[in-house]
């Protein structure tokens, strides 16, 4: 009982820490290091030594190693246990020499091909005279240029603390991952306290003012993931600790493996590139005004790259449909993201280009005032000179340089747009036929149903010939109780049910629809026939090439005239093939052949309408199968 209190009331402290805490949690002398972590999860592992320029920094371990068979680079700062050994690892603050021996494995690492795995866990550079003398900076500064360029995927795991310079200089990384008490900060609490309020006592203020947590620096997406910590600390379970992060490493690399060299230069620099949020709408001071960078304007994204990207999509999606698995959810929607924004831009291009970029602003500001000071929309007056400029600029919309840029971006975000609602369509779909079947057998395996059901046809097999009258109406009132049942059932789904008749009461004979299919299968062949000899016509033939001529020259320069084109020749295809298959004789053949088959269901309904054992199959069967068709409010039918 005792035990219990005491797991409860641990889980308590450690779900609730304050960022000082998980500072002092990092910091632990019994936290497991760097070499710890790479013994546990590696097969195998050669440590490397030196920076071929006369020392070997012991703050910085590096060398190869190897999980399930995939060769790695490994590099990290390693700390020490007690003081004796944190003396030897210098506390895990690396000198110059220590950075140009990572440096030094980097490019070991990229021209073998190794991709790269750091662990960070340091207070900082160390920022003795000597290391500045060798050029402490400059060391940084050259590992920080050299890892965005780098060719192969680099993942940098932060175990302990992050200290500024220090831990970005083996950090510069296309996947951040941090332990869940790991923190990663520019200066330490102590350091900022001391700064800014002159006592290192407010170091707890300091630690959540800075936000340096894995949590909040993941809301940030400066931290990509976060690896979860045992109770009590990396410490309380090493073993278990290191085996997280091997998942975590392992499921990130498989996925920059897959990335070419560009698109892994490209996914580094742009994590990079999006730090560092801001807020808009809110007044900035004249005076500082003056003096900040004028904003630049949004470039729009290059027509071939966003086709890849649309093209890739959409290969995406016929492979979804083509295995029966569900669309890229994820995928569509972003994809709907990034068209609005490229949308958003080609507008303001437009707007620009077209002289109505100053009203638009005055009106911008207009409509703010009267939003802020009356609380409402706008005023008619402002309505008015809205609708105006509104349809100024759908006049001389089409006269912008990028008119058929944003015309193309707008037709992707309609089909994309149309795609996931038809997805989504699909799924629910999908989803309703699945409940409604499985409704459908809980009333079939009702004890009652199937007691009925199997009396009914011990009756009907001891009769012979056509069934009597009092037979017809069992069977009937049967079907009438499972046809209530299985209303009563649909509607508690929320649909609405409406019983459909069956239009074929009295099916056409085996033999006569096996003599239909061959009429209709020959009729076809004809038709096939006519399409094929339209085809092979000269004529449509010189079409067809141009078309593919147009095509090809499409995709090397696009342009509104290639695709005009393009729509054209399609179109006169499309015709000759129409008028190929309206010819007089198909539709005469056609005619007749719908004559023939509607005086064969005619004949079969003036036949003897009884109920005949055979007959009575039928029915049996749709009533095991719990066939009853039912229409779903306007435009929808299952059966």
């Amino acid at each position: 009982m005792i035990s219990k209190y005491l797991f409860q009331a641990l889980k308590d402290l450690y779900t609730h820490l304050t960022p000082i805490q998980r500072v002092n949690i990092a910091r632990h002398p019994n936290r497991p290091t760097f070499l710890d972590h790479v013994f546990n999860i590696t097969d195998k592992f050669v440590e490397l030594h030196g920076d071929r320029a006369g020392y070997d920094d012991p703050a910085i371990v590096t060398g190869i190693g190897s999980i399930d068979g995939r060769s790695y680079m490994f590099m990290g700062h390693q700390k020490g246990r007690n003081t004796k050994e944190n003396i030897q690892r210098n506390f895990g603050m690396p000198t110059p020499h220590g950075y140009r021996k990572a440096l030094r494995m980097m490019y070991y690492a990229d021209h073998h091909g190794f991709p790269i795995i750091t662990f960070i866990d340091t207070p900082g550079a160390f920022a003795d005279l000597k290391s500045e003398e060798l050029g402490q900076g400059e060391a940084i500064a050259h590992n920080l240029r050299t890892m965005f360029g780098l060719k192969v995927p680099i993942v940098s795991i932060v175990i302990g603390e992050g200290g500024s310079g220090g831990a970005l200089a083996i950090g510069c990384a296309n996947k951040l991952l941090m332990l869940e008490n790991a923190v990663f900060y520019v200066a330490s609490p102590e350091a900022c306290a001391a700064i800014l309020w002159k006592t290192a006592k407010a170091s707890p203020k300091a630690a959540e003012k800075l936000k340096i947590t894995a949590t909040e620096l993941s809301k940030l997406q400066i931290a990509d993931g976060i690896i979860p910590e045992p109770l009590g600390g990396a410490h309380a379970d090493p073993s278990w600790t290191s085996q997280q992060i091997k998942t975590a490493v392992v499921e990130a690399m498989d996925e920059l493996m897959k990335m070419d060299t560009q698109e892994l230069l490209n996914h580094r620099m742009r994590k990079f590139r999006k730090l560092g949020g801001f807020q808009e709408g809110i007044p900035i001071d004249s005076k500082r005004k003056v003096n900040m960078k004028k904003k630049e304007e949004p470039v729009a994204q290059r027509g071939e790259e966003l086709e890849g990207e649309i093209e890739k999509l959409k290969e995406q999606i016929l492979k979804a449909k083509q295995s029966s698995t569900k669309a890229p959810e994820l995928g569509l929607n972003e994809m709907i993201v990034k068209l609005k924004k490229e949308v958003d831009i080609e507008f303001s291009e437009a707007v620009k280009s077209v002289g109505l970029k100053d009203r638009l602003v005055m009106l911008r500001e207009e409509f703010a005032k009267a939003r802020n000071s009356q609380g409402q929309i706008a005023n008619s007056g402002l309505k008015e000179k809205i609708e105006k400029l509104k349809d100024e600029f759908d006049q001389s919309l089409s006269t912008a340089p990028n008119y058929s840029s944003l015309q193309y971006k707008l037709d992707m975000l309609k089909e994309i747009t149309k795609a996931k609602n038809l997805a989504e369509k699909n799924e629910k779909a999908a989803f309703l036929r699945q409940e409604i079947n499985n409704k459908f057998k809980e009333v079939m395996e009702q004890p009652g149903i199937k007691e009925k059901i199997e009396a009914l046809r011990g009756e009907i097999g001891d009769t012979s010939g056509d069934l009597e009258n009092e037979m017809k109406e069992k069977v009937m009132q049967v079907k009438k109780e499972i046809e209530l049942e299985l209303t009563d059932v649909l509607k508690s789904l929320s649909l609405d049910v409406e019983a459909v008749e069956s239009k074929t009461k009295y099916p056409i004979n085996e033999r006569s629809l096996s003599d239909f299919k061959v009429k209709v299968n020959v009729f076809n062949e004809e038709i096939k026939k006519k399409i094929d000899d339209a085809i092979n016509s000269p004529d449509l033939k010189s079409k067809v090439e141009m078309l593919k001529l147009e095509i090809a020259k499409a995709e090397k320069t696009p342009d509104l005239e290639s695709k005009n084109q393009i729509e054209a020749l399609e179109q006169q295809i499309k015709q000759r093939i129409a008028e190929a298959i309206n010819s007089p004789e198909l539709i005469e053949k056609h005619e007749k052949l719908k004559m023939e088959i509607s005086k064969a269901i005619e004949s079969s309904r003036r036949s003897d309408g009884s109920l005949k054992k055979e007959d009575q199959k039928d029915d049996n069967a749709n009533v095991d199968g719990s066939r009853v068709e039912i229409n779903l409010g306007a435009n929808r039918s299952f059966a």
